[in-house]
């Protein structure tokens, strides 16, 4: 016996289809078991597929699964599902809470008259950020970028794991030639993020390929089965902290409204907003962007009791 469950791919933190960063997204996940959503994950084959449930405790409830595990957050996943509920009408503008595996996060839906395109604000956990001693012959090693690129700008700027809910190693790069002709080894990358309890390594520089964007980042989580991920929410968050701890911009508006470009070197060219704000319990990082919808239909799902392969 399988059930019909409405499956989505939906393009996050761009608004042309086939750009930006591809999510999963089952919109109705209340009766899918782990090891269905781990299947539909799986045969998705997007580097995260959110799975919305109802929730006791918020708005909604939404677990997140790679092709080849759970993972605690993910923020284009997050946007790409309450952009689509936004869109459809399931969600009203303005401020939710959303349940995780990190807690309550919070949810901002934007919209604009005549905008069919919301934008979503993703608000992490309270930031973190700690500041690392790396050998960077090592890190150039892993990464297939020339140790003297990472020295360079490292001397000012220390790399650090920093999180909103899902810690990366921000590890800064002096130039885009150098990021964009890095050739990371995919072993090498999972053992240095794993040697910092991190998710995979977020690579970046301050030279851009667009003026109003403030950096040009790529992502590597080998560890948690995403090679390079295109456009990364979660990492994005995890920067924007990074860069309000190290004091990058004088002006604390500077943090008001940064741009992140990313995926330019994998074709899946996305931006990443995000904003810092202070207030008496500490800085609050939010990342924002919006979404749209490549593909839309339905997957065959045995039942639990059936085997795990997911039909198409």
């Amino acid at each position: 016996m399988t059930t019909a469950c409405r499956t989505l791919l939906v393009d996050a933190f761009t608004d042309e289809p086939l750009t930006g960063n591809p999510a999963g997204v089952v919109p109705d996940a209340g009766d899918l078991t782990e090891d269905q959503m781990q299947a539909i994950a799986r045969e998705l084959g997007a580097s995260e597929t959110a799975f919305v449930r109802p929730s006791s405790e918020a708005l909604h409830r939404v677990r997140y699964f790679t092709p080849s595990q759970e993972v605690d957050l993910c923020g284009h996943a997050t946007v790409a599902a309450f952009s689509l509920l936004a869109r459809e009408g399931a969600l009203d503008p303005g401020t939710h809470e959303v349940a995780t595996n990190v807690g309550t996060v919070g949810i901002d839906i934007e919209t604009e008259a005549g905008d069919d395109a919301p934008l979503v604000w993703l608000t992490g956990r309270e930031p973190t950020v700690e500041l690392v001693d790396l050998d960077y012959a090592r890190v150039g090693e892993a990464l297939g970028i020339d140790p003297a690129a990472l020295e360079d700008v490292g001397a000012d700027l220390p790399p650090a794991v920093a999180s909103t809910g899902l810690p990366w190693l921000c590890v800064p790069v002096n130039f885009l030639s150098h990021l964009g002709g890095a050739a990371p080894q995919a072993d090498l990358v999972e053992a240095l993020a794993t040697e910092h309890d991190a998710a995979g390594v977020y690579a970046f520089t301050f030279d851009t390929l667009d003026s109003d964007s403030a950096l040009h980042a790529r992502a590597f989580a080998p560890g948690i089965g995403v090679t390079e991920d295109p456009v990364t929410g979660t990492a994005a968050a995890a920067c924007a902290a990074y860069l309000r701890h190290v004091d990058v911009y004088d002006d604390e508006q500077g943090y008001a409204d940064l741009r992140f470009e990313q995926g330019h070197f994998v074709d899946r060219p996305g931006l990443v907003r995000t904003r810092v704000t202070d207030d008496e319990d500490g800085p609050e990082v939010a990342v924002g962007g919006t979404a749209t919808v490549a593909l839309d239909g339905t997957l065959s799902v045995p039942a639990p009791e059936d085997d795990d392969i997911v039909v198409a």
